[in-house]
């Protein structure tokens, strides 16, 4: 049994049974840097060896994305710290399109205040969320749900509650209360054993005795390397899978817990169909220049720079615009700003300076590395949210309240430019069901 831990449970099953063979390698502190197209197909890639801080170049017969999402270009958000966009970006800037960037889910139960998630297994069991002055305020926005109501709408009125002043106020902004001190300590452990280690711990709270401190966080990104239903994308031998996979499964709105198909089905499909080409193709050349290209590009580039600008700073200056620009409420005017700030960081990125010029496990040259992905995958949020002028899903404009299916019934391409993400668009492929109007 495991009550609230099924992600763990899968976890430790996937690399149970990954390291049950001996003929699978693992690469345990490496990073990938660069996806190599050549022809229309993918010829390899290179990656830094933390351990010795040396380039590699890998060639392979097929290549699986799996890399997760961009929760930390958002400074309050449920993700680990390595969920940079790392995949995405490696993939966009190697020309394949990024597709429903805009769609990021703002989950609405991230404690307070590290962002970690209060699943929905605490609302499942019968949680309440109250404002300020007591109220379960979600009756006001879904009065038939009420906390079971979408994510997205579960997020906005908890928003909206905080916007309006009725949120509680603490050292770390204000926030709303999960309640579910209806259950004794006993049956809470029972039934809700990972969600109270993470009260106690974290937010130094017993939920058995009182509220846990929550508001939205940035959660799941609906976006991501445009794939087929194959996890097949436009460039031969590069198969996607998981959150950094757009295939159009979750629309403009993941529900709760679908994200284990996209973790079990599709990776699944991705490995079978992957090996399949595997075993029906030969390897490909790689040239040497392009490791040599690389090594200078983040050798001498970025970690020979000694420029002024610093890493931490840019990449706060980036997480604190996200968080408050381009966050559950969205408007023309703020996303353009926010837009001429992150290009203004990209600018300011060619100029930054790594403080440690060492080699082997520099951490710092791997944060210089990731904050450029980041800048990358914000630039293409940010350019798909302007050009989506409606609401639908977890993509709501201020100026746009309404969804538009008469125009805006279609997913958003970015592909990479020297300029920024030029937008295209492909239709909604619909079979058997119409969009309806939601009713909660």
């Amino acid at each position: 049994s495991a009550p609230d831990l099924t992600g763990l449970m899968e976890i430790r099953a996937l690399y149970e049974r990954a390291t049950a063979y001996d003929n699978i390698p693992f690469y345990d502190e490496w990073m990938v840097t660069k996806l190599i197209v050549d022809g229309g197909g993918a010829r390899g890639l290179t990656a830094i060896e933390l351990r010795t801080g040396e380039m590699h170049a890998f060639r392979a017969k097929a290549f699986v994305f799996a890399t997760g999402g961009i929760g930390r270009v958002y400074a309050f958000t449920t993700f680990s710290h390595t969920a940079t966009g790392d995949g995405m970006a490696i993939a966009y800037r190697a020309g394949l399109p990024l597709a429903d960037m805009e769609f990021v889910q703002f989950h609405p139960t991230g404690l307070v205040p590290q962002g970690i998630l209060i699943s929905e297994a605490a609302r499942s069991a019968g949680g309440r969320l109250l404002n300020v002055k007591g109220e379960r305020f979600m009756k006001r926005y879904a009065p038939e749900r009420m906390e079971l109501a979408p994510r997205d709408i579960v997020a906005r009125a908890e928003q909206r509650e905080m916007d309006e002043g009725r949120g509680f106020t603490g050292p770390y902004g204000p926030y709303i209360a999960l309640d579910l001190t209806f259950m004794d300590e006993d049956e809470f452990k029972e039934k809700l054993p990972q969600i109270f280690e993470l009260a106690v711990k974290f937010a130094g709270v017993n939920p058995a005795e009182e509220p846990i401190p929550v508001r939205p966080a940035a959660h799941y990104a609906m976006g991501g390397i445009r794939a087929n239903i194959n996890t097949e994308t436009r460039v031969k031998g590069v198969f996607a899978a998981g959150e950094c996979a757009c295939y159009g499964l979750h629309g403009a709105n993941r529900l709760g817990s679908n994200s284990t198909i996209d973790c079990l089905v599709f990776g699944a499909i991705a490995g079978e169909h992957a090996a399949k080409l595997a075993m029906k193709n030969g390897l490909p050349e790689l040239p040497r220049k392009e490791l040599e290209a690389e090594e200078k590009r983040v050798f001498d580039g970025i970690l020979g720079s000694e420029g002024d600008e610093r890493v931490p700073v840019l990449r706060e200056e980036l997480r604190n615009t996200m968080q408050e620009k381009v966050f559950i409420f969205r408007h023309e005017e703020q996303l353009k700003e926010a837009l001429k700030t992150v290009r203004g960081l990209k600018e300011r990125y060619k100029n930054i300076s790594v403080e440690d010029k060492g080699r082997v496990f520099n951490t710092a040259l791997v944060h210089a590395l990731e904050l450029d992905f980041m800048l990358d995958v914000a630039e293409v949020i940010i350019v798909s949210a302007l050009a989506r002028r409606e609401s639908r899903g977890a993509h709501y404009r201020l100026d746009y309240p309404k969804r538009d299916d008469e125009n805006w019934l279609k997913h958003t391409l970015a592909f990479w430019t020297p300029e920024g993400p030029r937008l295209d668009y492909e239709p909604v492929r619909i079979t058997k069901w119409k969009p309806v109007v939601r009713k909660y």
